[in-house]
């Protein structure tokens, strides 16, 4: 990819939000060696969710995947607030997607694609990714999507 990270959020017309602090004893992202692992990211946009509720129940697989779409930009924030530049990203190894679910409700594949779709969006080749989407009975804030990721960062030269 000859763009810049940076040139291709502002192609497709995608903001990221500031990165959010922890709000409790714990770091939002945490380096160990080549690696970046971040905490579960909610899908807030200026503090607040952007979507409430379990999947299947409230929501609809597409209120979902936008959910995990916020939740992807906010792992981007996270990893440019923490490394300084979006280019230091070599690749994104993993993302695990908790989505909140009904029950009988069994689309968390889908729902997870917004942040996939996304990811490979801005990063290209180095967005695909590992990833698991698992259904669970609730998520912190009552919010429908939370995403980690396991990053890895390019040597400095």
């Amino acid at each position: 990819m000859s763009q810049t990270i940076r040139q291709r959020l502002a192609e497709l017309h995608v903001e990221l939000p500031a990165a959010a602090r922890s709000a409790a004893n714990y770091l939002p992202i945490m380096a160990s060696g080549n690696l970046v692992l971040t905490s579960g990211q909610l899908p807030l946009a200026d503090g607040k969710l952007i979507a409430a509720g379990l999947l299947g129940r409230d929501l609809d697989v597409v209120a979902g995947a936008l959910a995990a779409r916020q939740c992807a930009l906010n792992i981007l924030a996270q990893a440019e607030a923490n490394l300084g530049s979006l280019e230091r990203i070599a690749r994104i190894v993993k993302i695990t997607v908790f989505v909140a679910s009904a029950q009988d409700f069994t689309e968390q594949h889908l729902v997870a694609n917004g942040a996939s779709d996304l990811l490979v969006a801005v990063l290209g080749d180095n967005g695909k990714h590992a990833r698991s989407a698992v259904g669970v009975a609730a998520l912190p804030m009552n919010a429908p999507v939370e995403i980690e990721a396991i990053i890895e960062i390019a040597n400095e030269a």
